[in-house]
């Protein structure tokens, strides 16, 4: 539960020890789950459980949710355990929009579209393995055209590497990105107004 708590409440909010330790582990989890939904929707044209369905109600949701975020967050560890539980809810959906904006973000710039894929990948493969064989072919003999290949095929395996490894950390940086705001305006609601007006918890 305290993970749990510290996970959907933030740094910020949580009263345990969640805040002192860094969780790369949630970025990268973040990250694949995101890809997973991406790779769902690039593949059948429908977005899995709604996400990358962002249309005008979930913009309002999010923006709702993001403003009354330090209020919810205020009050949880004043409540009752049904009431914890509603607002580690609400923090679920929200996560789930920030998860959905993510992926409707992204999936617009994916200039390939799922039935090209496959002969723009081969074509790619092609055009670099000939580009290399060239570059090689000055040498002459066998060991240049080996050579060639090899470094190609190397390339071409980098590049999907690297690919991989854009499709986990972009939605990761886009959610770091969106915590941080959030954590910044929180600060300031709860300097400026909680504190100020209100019983302080800690």
């Amino acid at each position: 539960m305290d993970y749990a708590e510290g996970l959907f409440l933030g740094r910020y909010w949580s009263d345990t020890d969640f805040e002192n330790r860094r969780h790369i582990e949630l970025f990268l989890l973040y990250g694949v789950l995101t890809t997973i939904f991406l790779i769902l929707l690039y593949w059948t044209g429908s977005p899995f459980l709604g996400v990358g369905r962002f249309g005008l109600f979930s913009i309002i949701m999010l923006v709702i949710l993001s403003v009354f975020n330090p209020v919810l967050c205020f009050r949880y560890y004043g409540m009752p355990l049904w009431g914890k539980g509603g607002i580690l809810l609400v923090k679920i959906y929200k996560a789930y929009l920030i998860m959905s904006l993510t992926v409707s973000l992204i999936i617009p710039r994916l200039t390939v579209q799922s039935n090209g894929l496959k002969d723009f990948l081969i074509d790619y493969l092609n055009s670099t393995l000939e580009h290399y064989t060239e570059k090689f072919a000055s040498g002459g003999g066998s060991f240049s055209t080996v050579m060639g290949v090899l470094t190609g095929g190397i390339h071409v395996v980098l590049v999907i590497v690297l690919v991989f490894a854009a499709m986990i950390v972009i939605p990761g940086l886009f959610v770091l990105l969106y915590k941080i705001g959030q954590y910044f305006y929180d600060f300031l609601i709860d300097r400026l107004i909680l504190r100020r007006y209100f019983r302080y918890r800690r």
